[in-house]
């Protein structure tokens, strides 16, 4: 048989049960889960967010500037890494907003994005603010609670 021939059988025999394992399983758990012991220093879980702050918190988006804009957190100011854009109007933006807001979540794309733990470290070699945190799970945890522009239950 060649290998046109054994890949069709192939597809003919995992597609349908592919198909029926979703029909009865339903479609994968994409939860994003925060382990408290497996943090890198300066991440947070979101629900110790709203334990102990109650979401009470200034949000700062290490995203492109796009992405804040188009799904940022309302009223989070952006901060991110990217050499266009001009990384002392984020200090002096977020300057004035620590005076309001003494705890800052940090929180960028999906996962295991490093560029919020770089903004923390920017933020804490400022040295007017202790309280600085980076979200485990980024974008994708506040999707899931909806507190992004546009999801389900977003202000």
């Amino acid at each position: 048989m060649n290998a046109a021939a054994q890949l069709a059988v192939l597809a003919a025999v995992s597609l349908p049960a592919s198909g029926i394992c979703y029909r009865i399983v339903g479609p994968p758990d994409r939860k994003i889960t925060c382990d408290p012991v497996t943090l890198k220093p300066h991440e947070i879980c979101f629900e110790d967010v709203m334990t102990r702050w109650q979401g009470k918190v200034l949000w700062v988006d290490a995203r492109p500037r796009k992405e804040w804009e188009a799904d940022g957190v309302p009223g989070s100011i952006l901060w991110n890494v990217d050499p266009a854009e001009d990384a002392l109007k984020f200090e002096a933006d977020a300057m004035e907003r620590f005076v309001d807001s003494p705890t800052v979540i940090v929180y960028c794309g999906e996962g295991n994005c490093g560029l919020s733990l770089q903004v923390v470290e920017k933020i804490l070699k400022l040295g007017v603010i202790s309280e600085v945190h980076a979200l485990h799970g980024g974008v994708g945890t506040l999707r899931e609670a909806g507190l992004l522009k546009g999801s389900s239950s977003a202000p």
